[in-house]
């Protein structure tokens, strides 16, 4: 069975009373349309965090910038404990601010991905740009990502990059992808645009991404940072071809070994788990929900569950997390419910009393990953929703 996406072509006007009145700028062709209308694309990305219009998210903001310890919408999931672990975080981030934007750790403070993803888990609690302590914090990430954008849409600065800048860029795209509209004070679009528009000039013939921008090689985990980015600018109402999200997603779905789970290359190669949970990600994000690959894939993650409880079993814990909750939260269910609180009991067992969380990346980066992924059940972000 075939899906694509397609979107309106003609619409690259980003309007905010278009996105609450629309539901989305993509309509999927697939048999299992009933299943996928109620969770397509969202129109616009929050509030002016991209265009926040709906009364629901407004009361949740509403909630958010209130006193963290104010808030009564505790469950069985969400408890005070989860809620006074993202706060501390949350204090640790701002604490870890240089003056230019940029965050303090020596090696990674000044990667643009640990500072986009430290802007989105602020963003996911609602915190709106330039409003208050964290809103201050957050634009300062805003300025500081879009300082990092060259002319030819790359974004990365000098002395600051992994061996995979494309990381880089595509975790800096789906941040600025968020932000867009949170804050008139920052010119966003002609910059995402072109970020945008190097992601689609350096898709490789395989449909995929690799380290480098060129159009040479390709893997998994970069491709799937990238369709991620591509998703949230569609969303913000720029334009990105529906060719380009066709051939990334045959990529995605080529890529699954017979045991369920996703290799790294189409090379081929063993599993994994983090690449797994981030494939159902990507294609949930196209609208596939569904199917026996799909089942198949879960059942991979809920096998090799013990073997990525810690950092010292993966190194890639919170990244392997961070799409774990992800995938279990547009599933929903009682699949939903037992796999978070398993990942957020490891989660707040790992904080350390400044608030921080450790990572090889950096307690920035760390401590961003984990209140995403603590967060995930109350987010406001776009990109997470159902």
């Amino acid at each position: 069975m075939s899906y694509s996406l397609r979107s309106s072509e003609t619409s690259n006007q980003y309007s905010l009373e278009h996105s609450a009145a629309q539901s989305s700028p993509l309509s999927i062709s697939s048999t299992q349309s009933n299943s996928i209308s109620r969770r397509r694309f969202c129109s616009g990305s929050i509030v002016g965090m991209i265009g926040l219009g709906t009364a629901g998210l407004g009361g949740m903001l509403g909630l958010q910038q209130a006193a963290f310890a104010e808030r009564e919408d505790f469950d069985a999931l969400f408890t005070r404990r989860v809620e006074n672990a993202v706060e501390m975080g949350m204090r640790y981030l701002y604490s870890r601010q240089n003056a230019d934007g940029s965050l303090r750790s020596s090696r990674w403070g000044r990667n643009v991905a640990v500072c986009g993803l430290s802007g989105l888990a602020m963003l996911s609690r609602g915190i709106r740009s330039g409003q208050g302590e964290g809103g201050k914090v957050v634009r300062g990430i805003g300025e500081y990502v879009l300082s990092a954008c060259q002319e030819s849409g790359f974004i990365s600065i000098d002395g600051t990059s992994s061996h995979g800048p494309m990381y880089e860029h595509g975790f800096a795209t789906l941040f600025l992808a968020e932000l867009y509209g949170a804050d008139q004070t920052l010119e966003i679009r002609d910059r995402l645009s072109k970020a945008v528009d190097l992601i689609v000039r350096t898709q490789n013939g395989q449909g995929g991404w690799r380290y480098e921008p060129r159009p040479i090689e390709a893997d998994l985990s970069v491709t799937v940072c990238q369709l991620m980015a591509l998703r949230a600018a569609r969303n913000a109402g720029i334009y990105v071809p529906n060719e380009t999200v066709d051939k990334a997603i045959d990529y995605v779905r080529r890529s699954q070994n017979p045991d369920g789970g996703y290799m790294y290359q189409l090379s081929g190669s063993e599993s994994r788990f983090a690449l797994t949970a981030a494939a159902i990600v990507a294609l949930n994000s196209a609208g596939i929900y569904e199917g026996k690959d799909i089942d198949q894939a879960f059942q991979f993650l809920k096998s090799n569950f013990d073997d990525n409880r810690t950092l010292q079993r993966n190194t890639y814990f919170y990244y392997a997390h961070y799409y774990s909750t992800q995938a279990f939260w547009i599933r929903g269910g009682k699949d939903w419910e037992q796999w978070y609180v398993q990942v957020r009991d490891l989660v707040l067992r790992m904080q350390n009393d400044d608030g921080s969380w450790f990572d090889h990346s950096g307690p920035e980066y760390g401590t961003a990953m984990a209140c995403l992924i603590l967060n995930m059940p109350r987010t406001v972000l776009p990109i997470f929703q159902r």
